[in-house]
């Protein structure tokens, strides 16, 4: 699995070339066997279940954890010392995508694989880890994260649940935690409160533990097959083994776990909105209007097209940060390493994903009409269960700023040579105009070009912004998260490319469709790109500035506008023959 990306720091792709990127059709015959395996699972023992599973049957739930757990889809993460499976970051997300084709159910078990194993995983002592991973890993231990409070969502560090320091070392725990996934019937839940009111520090807090209960289920617009409710923590005594990590430094537990169920719940955004893809297509094939199949009706085939290339554009950038996550590991960098290193990537990913989501789960409801309303077809449930994805590990808001906000600091600290890059940008604006390079001749040449001068749009608005408002940026909300959305399109555009080149290279099946997919991302791309960088220097620089930035911008963008309503129809027409996304084996 190793690529010449692999030896990239997070967020390099972004000051220098890549040429080479793990893709899906890099996958080998274990990890298809692994999707085959969680496939089966789902498809004869969850979505079976969906209706009992709403209906709170939270034995049965803890029946499916189990026979999870039995099958190795828990403990992917785990070492096999500590009752795991110890596979790669690959077949997590191979797992994590078949896992979200129910998203209750795959709420339910992300919450056990990611925020329970992760900071155990990460953080947790010798004794810890061989106390609680092999259950947890089997399905017999059920997890749960109690990060969030009533007042402190997005600004969690300012959680008011104590920890007070008992003179035999001891800790009493006292406070409330809401929206706890599994909150109704986990046995362990990760909680995080501040030691003695000041000291922000992770505990292992076990049901039994006296003074520790659930409050009533939420009732949420969506997920309705997973438990939801708040943690009450009443004079909680817990011994001083309790303590994850170190006093005060709860924070690194929560922000590496968050980056990990970043990642993780990007990988069960694509598999549900391959689900919801092929329910589409199916249900456009069957339906009729006017004597016609509506599949056959150019608006509908425009979104099933738009649908197909979101998710292609989401999945190359998945599997391009699997690659480097597993290459930084298999290179010897720890797992919370690992995620520090890439966080940039998980984050973008957790935005990609959720509003890819959004708008594939939205198509869907339009494509059946009246009858995506009404809960006798699924759309109507997989629309409502999507929108907490961009809730769920920090809000988009949160990691729209997180992406720039780090680039930033990595920048200042001299671990990414983002400064060197923007300088030589300024360079190129200050030299004097050179004659435009032709597009390469190859089919996705002209592409590249504008993936290209993304890039540098990006690097100028990030660059200039810093150079701006300095230690203030992060006062800048509104530049930030228009800095964001550039990177991001940078970052999945870059992605589908790389991918789309790779299989006309390797000769793979339905390569065309690759780049017809490629086309539309990076072409729809460079129009937000556009958008968003003119609002962000208009908000920059003023006069000569100005003018000379924005005339940068039309020279790094400029591009021939592409043909992509017949890259649309291939896409279609190859799905609704299909029933499924065209890229799946």
């Amino acid at each position: 699995m190793t690529t010449t990306a692999t030896r990239h720091q997070g967020g390099s792709w972004l000051v220098s070339d890549t040429t080479d990127i793990f893709t899906p059709e890099r996958l080998n015959e274990d990890h298809r066997l692994i999707a085959a395996t969680a496939l089966e699972f789902m498809t004869n023992e969850v979505l079976p279940a969906l209706d009992r599973l709403e209906q709170k049957d939270w034995t049965l739930a803890r029946e499916l954890v189990a026979k999870s757990g039995s099958l190795g889809l828990i403990g992917s993460d785990v070492p096999e010392e500590l009752g795991g499976v110890g596979l790669d970051k690959a077949s997590s997300v191979i797992i994590g995508e078949a896992i979200g084709r129910s998203a209750s159910f795959a709420t339910t078990l992300g919450a056990q694989t990611g925020l329970a194993i992760i900071p155990i995983l990460c953080f947790g002592t010798d004794e810890q880890k061989q106390k609680y991973l092999p259950g947890i890993s089997s399905g017999e231990i059920v997890g749960a994260y109690a990060l969030s409070e009533s007042g402190s969502g997005s600004d969690a560090l300012a959680a008011r649940a104590r920890a007070d320091r008992q003179p035999d070392g001891s800790f009493v725990l006292s406070g409330e935690k809401m929206w706890i996934t599994n909150g109704g019937f986990a046995d362990l839940f990760i909680v995080f409160a501040k030691v003695d009111g000041e000291s922000f520090s992770a505990f292992l807090i076990e049901r039994g533990f006296a003074g520790v209960s659930n409050g009533k289920e939420e009732h949420k617009m969506g997920l309705h097959g997973s438990s939801t409710t708040p943690l009450i923590l009443q004079d909680v005594r817990v011994p001083a083994t309790a303590l994850l990590g170190e006093i005060g430094r709860g924070h690194k537990v929560a922000l590496n776990t968050l980056n990990y169920g970043r990642f993780k719940l990007a990988a069960m955004c694509s598999g549900g909105a391959k689900l919801v893809l092929g329910e589409a297509a199916a249900y456009a094939a069957t339906r009729r209007q006017f004597n016609e199949p509506i599949a056959s009706f150019g608006a509908i085939r425009h979104k099933l097209g738009e649908m197909t290339a979101r998710v292609y554009g989401v999945e190359s950038a998945l599997y391009r940060t699997t690659g480097l996550m597993d290459g930084s590991l298999a290179g010897g960098t720890d797992l919370p390493r690992a995620l520090e290193e890439f966080a940039i990537e998980a984050a973008a990913l957790k935005v990609a994903a959720s509003e890819m989501l959004d708008v594939v789960t939205d198509e869907n409801v339009q494509i059946h009409g009246g009858n995506g309303f009404v809960k006798d077809y699924p759309a109507e449930r997989y629309y409502r269960d999507a929108r907490v994805n961009r809730i769920f590990e920090g809000t988009n808001e949160i990691n729209r700023l997180l992406v720039p906000g780090m680039l930033a600091r990595r920048a200042v600290k001299g671990t990414l040579p983002l400064i060197a890059a923007a300088k030589a940008l300024q360079d190129e604006l200050l030299a004097p105009p050179s004659l435009p390079s032709s597009a390469s001749a190859d089919a996705l040449g002209a592409e590249r070009a504008i993936v290209n001068g993304m890039k540098k749009v990006g690097l100028a608005v990030l660059g200039t912004a810093m150079q701006t408002y300095g230690e203030k940026l992060g006062d800048q909300q509104e530049v930030l998260s228009f800095t964001s959305d550039i990177i991001m399109d940078v970052f999945v555009a870059e992605s589908a490319l790389l991918r789309a080149m790779q299989a006309a290279a390797d000769d793979v099946n339905r390569a065309a469709l690759h780049e017809a997919a490629a086309r539309i991302i990076v072409h729809t791309a460079l129009n937000r790109v556009d958008a968003a960088s003119r609002e962000a220097l208009a908000c920059l620089a003023q006069g000569d500035t100005l003018r000379t930035l924005l005339a940068a911008q039309r020279r790094w963008l400029k591009s021939t506008p592409a043909n992509l309503v017949t890259a649309r129809r291939a896409l279609a027409d190859e799905l609704v023959q299909r029933r499924k996304y065209p890229f799946e084996p």
